[in-house]
């Protein structure tokens, strides 16, 4: 069987590479792995799910498996993926999974595992969890009886979230203006419900999910939509979500885009302002823009960088006692509020800075400046062979040297997706365009010749 974890949980088109009967080993598995610690009685999972068609299935499946091997599963039905990590703590359950694919298209999904304190999972663990769903035979218990797992719905799920994410901050939004576009997935209620109740006037658009039409030309990744909107109504921001409300990215007053980047810098020179920022330093991926750095450098915060993926982000996070991290794509982790990315929580501690200030967000976004950057992705079955090929590192090669210091490449294979993203950051943005559409050829082509 080939690696079925990657950078967020499992992934897969539902139906096909994730299957019913997968997700019920991976119930089975997970079960019994987490639950491992548990004595004297039933392990107690909690489960999410975003509002793709599939979700159904899969959870149908998951909480067999968790059922089957003695556990108690909890549904919370659709809520966002932080969520699960912040309920898992707060009702001491022994783990947590949540369903979903995040940004990518209907037909995928995903799930992926907390522990019992809300933190994805080690690597170790998931290992184990993966061996024993390859095995050849099912070694786990099969209990009977009144041995056997229940499942039960807790139907207040959403107002717990709602009121935790609301006690994140100490303000009122009466008199503010937000457009939010749910991108018709697990924040379609949280969202707009957190922000009215703290006061603010609220357009919810892509908030009325069918099942099909999550991500769909709308949300984080497909933000034009929500710049529209907020200059037609009139609005003080914007905030998108994804598909699990992981992640937030924001559009101010003037329908500018603010990148995960912009908000990190706003709110680290903000809590560094207020003596709140500890170990005075922000933990970044590798695509973070040049700009951030010059800011941060210019304000005597640290930083520190690591590869693409808010796991990774998390673990230099606990290693050097840093309190906010996060990526350029509005994956965003506040650690004295909730352990993963948590995109409404990330809303309101902008909006907080915004309140607290008295200045729009286009103000504080204009306290980073953006160098020109690019993103081409490269559509690929074999990324890693091509990642490997000399010919293609000796393209990667050459673009370095023509950029030289004025600039960087940087090239990667997608952890959830079978993309290779070209990145290439510069002051001639025709010049990069350029580039970078050339090396995602060279990759295609090369993927070809491969196959």
């Amino acid at each position: 069987m080939a690696k079925l974890f990657g950078t967020d949980g499992v992934r897969g088109v539902a139906n096909r590479q994730l299957t019913a009967e997968l997700a019920y080993k991976l119930g089975r598995a997970g079960a019994y792995v987490l639950a491992s610690q548990v004595q004297d009685r039933k392990p107690v999972i909690l489960i999410g799910r975003d509002t793709r068609i599939s979700g159904h299935m899969l959870e149908g499946a998951l909480t067999a498996g968790i059922c089957s091997v003695g556990g108690n599963a909890v549904r919370l039905g659709v809520i966002p993926t932080p969520a699960v990590a912040y309920l898992t703590r707060a009702l001491g359950a022994d783990a947590g999974a949540m369903i979903s694919a995040s940004h990518n298209p209907v037909e995928d999904n995903g799930i992926k595992y907390f522990s019992s304190t809300g933190y994805k999972l080690p690597d170790a663990i998931e290992v184990e969890i993966e061996a024993l769903v390859a095995g050849a035979e099912d070694s786990m218990p099969f209990p009977v009886g009144k041995e056997l797992g229940l499942a039960k719905d807790f139907d207040a799920a959403l107002e717990r979230y709602v009121e935790f994410a609301k006690n994140t901050v100490d303000m009122r939004l009466d008199g503010v203006k937000v457009v939010v576009d749910c991108a018709h997935g697990a924040a379609y209620e949280a969202a707009p419900r957190a922000l009215r109740e703290l006061g603010a006037e609220v357009v919810a658009i892509y908030n009325q999910p069918d099942g099909t039409n999550i991500n769909e030309n709308c949300g984080s990744t497909h933000p034009q939509k929500l710049q529209e909107a907020v200059l037609k109504y009139g609005a003080h921001l914007g905030i998108a979500h994804d598909g699990d409300a992981d992640r937030m990215m924001a559009v101010d007053e003037k329908g500018q885009l603010v990148d995960g980047d912009q908000v990190m810098v706003a709110c680290a020179l903000y809590l560094k302002e207020k003596g709140q920022l500890e170990d005075n330093s922000l933990v970044v991926t590798v695509m973070s823009n040049m700009g951030l750095y010059a800011a941060l450098d210019k304000a005597g915060i640290k930083t520190y960088q690591t590869r693409v993926g808010d796991r990774y982000v998390l673990e230099k996070m606990l290693e050097t006692g840093s309190i906010l991290g996060g990526e350029q794509s509005g994956h965003i982790i506040f650690l004295k509020h909730n352990t993963t990315g948590d995109g409404l929580v990330t809303a309101l501690q902008m909006m907080q800075v915004m309140v607290d200030k008295g200045r729009p967000l286009s103000e504080l976004a204009a306290q980073m400046e953006v160098y020109p950057q690019v993103l081409v992705n490269a559509r690929v079955q074999n990324k890693e062979q091509v990642m490997a090929s000399q010919v293609f590192q000796a393209r990667v090669k050459e673009a370095e040297q023509k950029l030289k210091r004025e600039g960087r490449v940087l090239v990667r294979p997608s952890g959830t997706e079978a993309l290779i993203r070209v990145m290439l950051e510069g002051p001639d943005k025709d010049l990069i365009g350029r580039m970078a559409k050339e090396l995602a050829l060279e990759a295609e082509r090369l993927d070809q010749s491969i196959r």
